[in-house]
């Protein structure tokens, strides 16, 4: 019997294969299945650690590569270099052989050598021109000092004070001035030492405390700040530093000094005081700049032109290792016959896909030259099947929808293909605004028209989510300009697209209150008529309107959403869930909710005021249906008051239903099971590829015969099935989990139904929102008199109306009402009939892969 057709709206047919693949060609079959992305492997050494698996040498190898073309991008960066786009190989890349992936290790290695000694290199010199640099500005500065301190002693010794600088005032004494008055005596010959260098600005401060403190004043320092910041050389930051010379008395101190100064970062540097010397000090420490300058010119465009070379193929060289890295992994989940030399794996794959995958196999043995073909065998098991939904560029981010909430569970209805509609109208009905709903469609438009263009260039966050999404994006902008016509909104105003059905008198006195009348022979025939715009009651109408048409919203989908559980029930072949929970569970959700429903709308269908009658409240009725049975003060129509007393006591007759029948059926079905000697339900078993028997009606057939209908396969061993082991019956645990059920089923009904007035609640928001922006905003420049001042209030109110509009409206206002779609249906109508307890299915796939990680 050949599976069935992958559709969207049940998961695709699984199977479980064994895989006997020789040796020799292991790492090119894992390979090709990669590229296919359709086979989940399943790890048959879950007790081997990863350190003594097969592969774990070859996995250290890339992972050192991997380093390595870390290290080239971390280069690039830091040289501005650009690397080649991803998306430029990722189409293109056939898989490498072995030797192709030996030649990559050894160049990458011989690569990394070179340019980490450019590198190094590079640094080297920069750090030994940053040090020239600095040393230049200590002579510059410490220069000037001196030439300024024989030249005016004077004005130095008035600058200390007599307690805190008695050494000048004691040198001066012992080497009394020249006759003009001037100290021409070298520091040396006056017993002053001085240290000069260079310290980070930030740091001066905390540097002259310590000094101070530590010496007790007994030193004078002199600094001056570099206009231009230094460059560090190890990280390229810019640090603004200051030249500082500090004069002491003796060796010790001096020593003192240049210990504090070198743990506070400062550089120190030698200057002769002999202005000769130091002009030549500075003479050799220019020539010495330009030439580092040239060799460092030189290496920076060696360097350059490497990692140029490198980033051409670098991106291609990433993709290629990691596939590598993740063929390995897969590998070290299979197991190893010894003595046929081959490996054996078990994967999940698509029942659809199977003939593919053997083709696929077949062309990497006929590639290599083997006689021996890999076998793919199917294997009869109840294991749970991972759960794969087929899914394309439309309904992807549909899908994605439920898999955040949950994965479905194996064949059941896939809430993802109503969600398709039921979505986006939900997200319409509060939207619901022609203008909107337009500006919204022509963003989709464009983003599915640039689409291929967007896949390549690396978007922010917040667009690559708008992008995902550019599907649901457009039906939520298709769907709110249809709900913008029935609402008859665009940006605040009404379209008068047909007549109005309501006719107002000609004759009125000013003051009086003015009523329309229907035309006798005419409707509006589509939506609302737009004759309710800006009349007092509009508000009102709308209210009761959009409230009503919520309700009727909400009980039509939680009714087909409750209606996918009986489809899940049919297709497990589980009766007792069909007569226990939906049979009940839908009479009682009818009998009071579908009840009210049908209220709504045999009040919408009866002219009111053609029959000179009050409509009655619909919501005093239904709280009155529980609280007084059989009385009704204001009838809806006649008996009214015995179909509700009926209804009521049919819906009060589900609860035990639901609470009993389940578990007592279970029971009797476990008691009966055990008196015929089966065994218990849930128990451990064990199923051979050999056995011919039919699986267990409680779960599907998830796969053929044990031997490929092509005559490939071989008999495999009897497979254990302890993961599926379940506990045994026990009747507490049944009625417990059914009562919680029951509760919270028949509460829910009353609370889920009043979530959905949030249709009515948002929507109305949403269009008084716009009415008071058009207000404030152009409307206001619309009702100024007809001059210059009028045409530049519309332009500039213009721009601050469609800012607005798109900011508040649009995305504040549409991210809302998304949200509360995506609650609705996540708790609202999943509730129904999904539990999210499926696995999902993970295949071995390299896009995937580059997805989830990409290079660039």
């Amino acid at each position: 019997m050949a599976p069935p057709p992958d559709t969207l709206f049940r998961s695709v047919d699984m199977s479980l294969t064994q895989l006997y693949i020789a040796n020799e060609i292991g790492r090119e079959v894992v390979s090709a299945l990669g590229e296919l992305g359709l086979v989940q492997f399943r790890d048959l050494n879950p007790e081997v650690s990863a350190f003594q698996r097969t592969f774990t040498s070859e996995i250290r190898r890339l992972d050192n590569v991997e380093r390595q073309l870390r290290y080239f991008h971390s280069q690039m960066e830091k040289a501005s270099i650009q690397m080649r786009s991803s998306t430029e190989f990722t189409d293109a890349l056939a898989a490498p052989s072995a030797t192709e992936i030996d030649e990559l290790v050894d160049r990458s290695q011989s690569l990394e050598q070179r340019v980490a000694s450019l590198n190094e290199s590079y640094e080297t010199l920069k750090k030994r021109e940053v040090e020239l640099i600095e040393w230049r500005w200590v002579l510059r500065e410490a220069g000037g000092f001196f030439d300024r301190a024989h030249g005016q002693t004077e004005e130095i010794r008035q600058s200390f004070d007599n307690d805190e600088a008695p050494l000048l005032r004691d040198v001066e004494q012992q080497h009394p001035r020249g006759p003009n008055g001037d100290a021409h005596q070298p520091f040396s010959v006056m017993n002053i030492g001085f240290v000069a260098g260079v310290i980070p600005r930030d740091r001066i401060g905390a540097f002259e405390r310590i000094l101070w403190r530590t010496l007790r004043g007994n030193l004078y320092m002199n600094q001056s700040e570099i206009a231009e910041p230094i460059i560090e050389p190890t990280n390229n930051e810019e640090i603004h530093k200051n030249v500082f010379v500090i004069f002491a008395h003796g060796r010790e101190i001096i020593a003192k000094i240049r210990k504090i100064s070198e743990s506070l970062g400062a550089d120190l540097y030698s200057v002769d005081e002999n202005s000769e010397l130091r002009r030549d000090q500075i003479h050799e420490v220019n020539t010495r700049i330009g030439d580092v300058g040239s060799v460092l010119r030189n290496t920076k465009n060696t360097l350059d032109a490497e990692l140029s070379q490198i980033a051409r193929s670098l991106a291609a060289w990433m993709i290629i290792v990691k596939k590598e890295k993740e063929v390995y992994h897969t590998l070290n989940k299979f197991s190893y016959d010894q003595a046929r030399k081959t490996l054996i794996a078990e994967a999940w794959c698509p029942t659809n896909s199977l003939s593919l995958i053997k083709t696929t196999l077949q062309d990497v043995n006929d590639r290599a030259g083997l006689s021996v073909p890999t076998i793919v065998n199917q294997i009869r098991t109840n294991k749970t099947p991972p759960s794969y939904i087929k899914t394309n560029k439309f309904t992807e981010g549909f899908q994605t929808i439920i898999n955040a909430y949950g994965t479905t569970k194996y064949t059941e209805v896939n809430p993802g293909l109503p969600t398709v509609v039921t979505f986006p109208f939900l997200f319409a009905v509060m939207f619901g605004d022609f203008g909107h709903g337009m500006l919204m469609t022509m963003a989709a438009s464009t983003l599915i028209l640039f689409e291929k263009k967007l896949l390549k260039t690396r978007l922010d966050d917040l667009s690559s989510m708008a992008f995902y999404g550019r599907y649901i994006m457009l039906m939520m902008g298709i769907f709110s300009m249809y709900t913008g016509l029935i609402y008859n909104d665009m940006f605040s105003w009404s379209l008068d697209i047909f007549p109005s059905a309501w006719q107002w008198p000609h004759d009125f006195k000013e003051g009086q209150t003015v009523t329309a009348s229907l035309k006798s022979d005419y409707r509006y025939p589509f939506g609302l008529d737009w004759g309710w715009h800006g009349s007092e009651n509009d508000l009102l109408f709308a209210n009761s309107y959009k409230m009503k048409l919520s309700i009727v919203l909400g009980w039509a989908h939680m009714t087909y959403s409750l209606c996918l559980s009986f489809i899940n029930a049919r297709h497990f072949k589980t009766p007792i869930e069909i007569w226990s929970n939906f049979v009940p569970g839908m009479i009682f959700f009818q009998s009071i909710f579908g009840y009210l429903v049908f209220t709504i709308i045999f009040k919408w269908s009866i002219d009111w005021n053609a029959n000179g009658e009050t409509p009655p409240g619909l919501l005093n009725m239904l709280i009155f249906m529980f609280l007084a049975p059989g009385k009704v003060e204001e009838p809806l129509y006649r008996g009214q008051a015995t179909v509700q007393t009926i209804l009521l006591i049919i819906a009060l007759i589900q609860i035990p239903i639901l609470l009993l029948l389940k578990p007592y059926y279970l029971r009797w079905e476990n008691n009966r099971a055990r008196a015929l000697g089966y065994r218990s339900l849930g128990e451990a078993s064990r199923v051979s590829a050999l056995d011919e028997d039919e699986p267990d009606h409680h779960a599907p057939d998830h796969g053929r015969d044990s031997t490929a209908s092509d005559g490939e396969g071989i008999a495999m061993i009897t497979q254990d099935l302890g993961e599926e082991e379940h506990e045994e019956f026990e009747f507490s645990e049944v009625l417990i989990h059914q009562i919680i059920h029951t509760i919270e089923f028949c509460l829910n009904c009353v609370s889920h139904t009043a979530s959905y007035l949030r249709l009515w609640a948002l929507s109305l928001a949403h269009q008084q929102l716009s009415v008071v922006l058009w207000k404030m905003t152009l409307g206001g420049a619309f009702s100024q008199p007809t001059n210059g001042l009028r045409v530049v209030m519309i332009i500039v109110t213009f721009y601050m109306w469609f800012t607005l509009t798109v900011i508040i409206l649009c995305l504040m206002e549409g991210t809302s009402a998304m949200l509360h779609s995506l609650r609705l249906h996540w708790v609202e109508a999943m509730s129904k009939h999904f539990m999210g307890d499926g696995i999902p299915f993970t295949p071995f796939s390299f896009k995937a892969l580059l997805e989830e990680e990409p290079v660039d």
